[in-house]
């Protein structure tokens, strides 16, 4: 083991560090803390990265060696940071701790052991991209007849076995919570999965979860290794432990099985993660796999104001399963949360567009201001209105929602109804189907250019004259599709032909070709409501097109590059915080989830509001529309969330939005 030595300007076992100065009564116990098991439930806002900080500089001031210390976190990026801040608080060379990410220790780990489980040295890690191929490459060598009916494609193939992985359930368990319309190859599937680890030990390559099952393997099966890293790390701490899932706490058990001097730090109020494999019951039960464990509460909220903390406070305790905490803020007192309900999604898209112009004009800048939303879909009448008033934003959730794969696929239907000689749209939209590939659709292309009637091709079956290797399945569609759209067009029923497109194979090629089909079909659906507020086809695809060519090119530079509003989902706004946040479509209905409300998931869907709260540092407004319409219902008076009916009156005030 190296040594180390700190560099001091003071005399032998005076503290570099003023403790009591720099951390308040809460962090101070954590930091002090002598040794044992220790869960940290650090609330939103409360220091949990300078907690983690200061108590990996306090064991090395207490003589703790870097090399017998493991820091987990979520990101190479926050172990960097927290171990520069320690050697700039020490003045020391950290490099000797071992810290990162749970995939990062474990690739260290098996380059040490991989011969143990049948690898060779100098393993090749592969990225997602290359184990999509390899698994391509799997079903090839299976010689599965993806032409006798359609077949997932290798990304939707590895989500399953990465949830697999990541959850500790058989692949047979995985398909049936992941994606139950596959249940009627579950034998291929299961063949593939074994192949694809065969292949993957034949080519001596491990994908990301590999180096998380094969970490957990050798330590679960061989007893003298897991006592040897057990001795190793003295101390081990991990960092946003409401994310990890169960083979990551596993994985810590083992690896602090000796010394049992493991901090867990996290808050259980933002587990919301669960799509992902998170186990919320890692940090739940945490006290009962270690009966001697302290528990420490971070109260101190450094980030929001009392009275937006009261709402979050009010709210989360809603909760049956949690830990027991009330964040009190350090801040004087602020603004009153507002609930804002529009008389539809225009008006609360017009409501955020002025409001934040408002900010603006009030000194606070567009970067500071965030508008957040529980599915990708809610901000597509947000981003037009932004596009129509020219305010500059960025989008954290994702692509801008009109240039997003499905929707375009979509609308390329749509294009060729009204103009088909759209060379570019046929294309893209031949190839959605089987055995279409680039090639052929060129081909059928300069055939149906030459036609006066190119439609009359596809309805007649004519097609199939000329090209007689397309299958017969894609006649048969092609002939009823555009028939379908064909006699919708004549009636102006945009939203009809939308959904015919569906019908007709659309919903199937999401389903085999995207692990998160079921979210790009809500964005489908919501385009067909949006629709309805056109008269002519025509007219809708020019609107569409307008906003596309602004928003990809003028918008970006409508400002300057940081001074842009931030739309994003509410997982990916977790961790940030702004001056301001927006929180749209809080309707029943909308949110919470239903989806999540038929798996039971109601409270981690009202940790998810917590979530959103909490990210306001100065202002929050709650948004939703009164009146919708649904395509299959027609107009719908929407309820504000129950996670506002819910709220006491006091939390809250209520404003009355003017026309624009």
């Amino acid at each position: 083991m190296k040594r180390y030595i700190l560099h001091r300007d003071t005399a032998p076992g005076t503290p570099l560090i003023d403790y009591e100065k720099e951390l308040n009564e809460e962090q101070l116990r954590v930091v002090m803390f002598d040794g044992g098991p220790i869960l940290v439930i650090a609330g939103a806002g409360s220091g949990k990265t300078r907690v983690v900080t200061y108590r990996v500089a306090r064991l090395l001031e207490r003589g703790v060696s870097p090399g017998s210390i493991l820091l987990l976190t979520f990101t190479n990026k926050a172990a960097r940071e927290m171990l520069h801040r320690v050697e700039h608080l020490l003045k020391m060379d950290t490099r000797y701790i071992w810290g990162g990410t749970f995939h990062h220790i474990g690739n260290m780990i098996l380059r040490q052991n991989c011969d143990r489980i049948g690898y060779r040295k100098g393993f090749t890690i592969l990225d997602n991209e290359d184990a999509k191929d390899l698994i391509e490459v799997v079903v090839k060598e299976l010689k599965i007849d993806k032409k006798a009916k359609r077949f997932p494609k290798g990304t939707v193939l590895k989500e399953i076995f990465s949830y697999s992985i990541n959850t500790m359930k058989d692949i047979l368990e995985s398909v049936k919570e992941r994606s139950p319309y596959f249940f009627d190859i579950i034998d291929e599937i299961s063949d593939i999965y074994q192949h694809y680890n065969k292949k993957k030990r034949d080519v001596n390559a491990m994908d990301f979860d590999d180096l998380l099952f094969y970490w957990h393997r050798i330590l679960a099966d061989d007893e003298d290794l897991r006592k040897l890293y057990g001795q190793t790390f003295s101390h081990i701490l991990v960092d946003e432990y409401q994310d990890t899932n169960k083979i990551q706490a596993e994985i810590i058990d083992f690896m602090g099985s000796f010394h049992r001097n493991i901090m867990v730090v996290g808050d259980d109020a933002q587990s919301i993660y669960s799509f992902r494999g998170a186990n919320f019951q890692n940090i739940l039960e945490f006290p009962d796999r270690y009966r001697e464990a302290a528990i420490f509460k971070l109260e101190t909220n450094y980030r929001s104001t009392p009275e937006i903390l009261a709402l979050a406070n009010n709210s989360i305790s809603k909760n049956k399963y949690q830990f027991t905490k009330i964040l009190k803020s350090i801040k004087n007192n602020g603004l009153i949360p507002v609930v804002a309900p529009a008389k539809d999604v225009i008006q609360q898209a017009e409501f955020v567009a002025q409001r934040v112009l408002e900010l603006q004009e009030h000194g606070i800048p567009l970067n500071h201001i965030a508008v957040l939303y529980r599915a990708h879909y809610h901000s597509m009448e947000l981003q037009m209105e932004l596009t129509r008033r020219n305010i500059p934003f960025e989008i954290r959730s994702g692509l801008r929602f009109f240039e997003q794969a499905h929707i375009k696929d979509v609308v390329s239907f749509l294009r060729v109804m009204v103009n088909p000689r759209d060379e570019v749209s046929w294309k893209r939209m031949l190839k959605l189907f089987p055995r279409i590939g680039q090639r052929t659709a060129e081909h059928i292309y300069e055939y149906l250019k030459g036609s006066s009637h190119p439609l009359e091709l596809f309805t007649s079956k004519k097609i199939s004259d000329v090209f007689k290797n397309i299958p017969g399945e894609n006649i048969n569609i092609w002939s009823k599709l555009f028939g379908e759209l064909s006699a919708l067009h004549d009636r102006e029923a945009t939203s009809e032909m939308i959904s015919t497109i569906l019908a007709h194979g659309y919903t199937d090629y999401l389903k085999y070709n995207f692990p998160n089909y079921e979210s790009r079909l809500e964005d489908i659906g919501q385009l067909i409501n949006f629709s309805t507020q056109y008269q002519s086809l025509e007219t809708f695809l020019s609107e569409l097109s307008l906003m596309s060519g602004v928003s990809g090119e003028e918008i970006i530079t409508a400002g300057e590059e940081d001074e842009r509003l931030v739309l994003s989902t509410i997982h990916q706004a977790k961790g940030l915080e702004w001056k301001v946040v927006f929180l749209i479509w809080c309707a029943e209905g909308r949110f919470p989830n239903p989806k999540s409300l038929e798996e039971g998931n109601l409270e981690e869907e009202r940790r998810l509001f917590y979530v959103a709260t909490t990210r306001a540092m100065d202002e929050l407004y709650l948004c939703y529309p009164l009146l919708i319409f649904d395509r299959q219902i027609g107009h719908v008076i929407l309820k504000p969330s129950r996670f506002i009916s819910e709220l006491k009156y006091s939390n809250y005030e209520e404003w009355q939005i003017a026309d624009f």
